[in-house]
């Protein structure tokens, strides 16, 4: 095998297993800093290594063995080592030998690990940088390039995300009871805006980021298989399933935005939606389920024109029960819109106009610029397709408003 080939095979197998060595090893050092520095090591061993020794028959295995065996060693020369086995819960002969270990206890580590990274005591930007580091296996520089930061900036937020988990002590553990229910929706939410920034990026020159798309889908996957009697994570698994039916129908062959309407359905994932009402069927009635239940009326309609938006419009009401947002409520009035009227939708969108967390959101301008052309006023279209432009920050989307804005005017349907 050559050098280069056996780089690749290195890389390519650690970007796989990382989230699993580094939650086999947390489990050792109870630091996910130090952790993720062994799994490293373990890495830059097989880089020096395998080009001579050959890949071994096992490679997953072999990395999580050699990052145990350091965490181990690194564990024996502390000078506090009674003291780590203490916390550890462990003798000197009851640490882990550095074979891995069994499927299911890999595993329950994963399951730690996430729970680790998407804890409530860092921010939501820490925890998102933080989860993809450890979990989606991204580099600093492909995070910072996703999310359009400078890559120090990135580099600093996970510097201080790992220094904040282990100054607050927080336990490699998966916790139980109300402090669950309350860690399930912060890991739920960071896989959720992470999906969202792939599927509508929020500024750049691309409208999907299908990497980022593909990093929350597997990690919801995991999450789902790890935590089957969770309903609430079945229901943003069916969701995120469903809308990654649609990510390949959304842009076309330029990377120009396809609006829902104009899409080719036969290029949706007919296997992704498939996945998605499996999934909705293990679902409870939370948030997420709700939303996936409105992308299911989306997904089961063969044409745009039979889309059933009275259901729609009625599973966003019951959103809005769950969860109050002037952001489900302009879509509310787009499925209003639909069932019953432009003239209905626009009632409900001017109202929203005084909100103040509505005040820079683009599409709220695009909206209502949308309905404003149903209906033959041209003119103000045009106004609120071109104010809708100048707030996005996406340069795909700033084309798209000021192409319907110049069709508006044009009186151009």
């Amino acid at each position: 095998m050559t050098a280069a080939s056996a780089t690749r095979t290195v890389e390519a197998v650690f970007r796989i297993e990382s989230a699993r060595i580094i939650a086999g090893v947390t489990r050792i050092v109870r630091d996910v800093g130090i952790a993720e520095e062994l799994a490293q090591d373990a890495l830059v061993a097989a880089l020096e290594q395998w080009p001579e020794s050959g890949v071994p028959d096992k490679p997953g295995a072999w990395l999580m063995a050699t990052a145990k065996h350091r965490a181990i060693d690194l564990v024996r020369r502390k000078e506090t080592y009674a003291r780590k086995l203490a916390e550890v819960g462990r003798t000197l002969e009851d640490v882990p030998a550095p074979e891995p270990t069994g499927p299911d206890d890999i595993d329950d580590d994963l399951l730690r690990l996430i729970f680790t990274a998407c804890h409530p005591v860092l921010s939501t930007e820490a925890r998102i940088a933080l989860t993809l580091r450890l979990l989606g296996g991204l580099t600093t520089e492909e995070i910072a390039r996703a999310f359009l930061a400078s890559e120090p900036t990135v580099a600093q937020r996970i510097v201080r995300a790992k220094r904040t988990l282990a100054k607050a002590a927080v336990p490699f553990e998966v916790p139980y009871g109300t402090d669950r229910a309350a860690r399930v929706a912060s890991v739920l939410e960071v896989i959720y805006l992470i999906f969202n920034e792939g599927y509508s990026a929020t500024a750049g020159d691309d409208l999907v980021r299908p990497a980022m798309c593909e990093d929350a889908l597997r990690l919801v996957r995991v999450l789902a298989a790890l935590m089957p009697e969770e309903p609430e994570v079945h229901g943003l698994a069916a969701l995120l399933e469903f809308q990654a039916s649609r990510i390949a129908a959304r842009t076309g062959p330029d990377g120009e935005p396809v609006l829902l309407a104009d899409q080719n359905r036969a290029q949706w994932n007919r296997m992704f939606v498939r996945r998605g009402i499996e999934a909705l069927q293990r679902a409870g009635h939370g948030p997420y389920a709700v939303q996936a239940a409105i992308a299911a009326c989306h997904a089961r309609a063969v044409r745009y024109e039979d889309t059933d938006w009275t259901t729609i419009a009625t599973l966003y009401g019951r959103l809005m029960a769950l969860t109050p947002s002037p952001v489900v409520e302009l879509n509310r009035a787009v499925a209003v819109s639909m069932a019953e009227g432009p003239e209905a939708g626009l009632k409900l969108v001017d109202a929203l106009a005084a909100e103040p967390a509505l005040k820079d959101y683009h599409l709220l301008p695009s909206v209502r610029g949308h309905l404003l052309e149903r209906l033959g006023r041209g003119t103000e279209a045009r106004t609120e397709f071109e104010r809708a432009a100048a707030l996005t920050r996406n340069a795909r989307e700033k084309e798209l408003l000021l192409e319907r804005a110049a069709r508006a005017g044009a009186g151009t349907p």
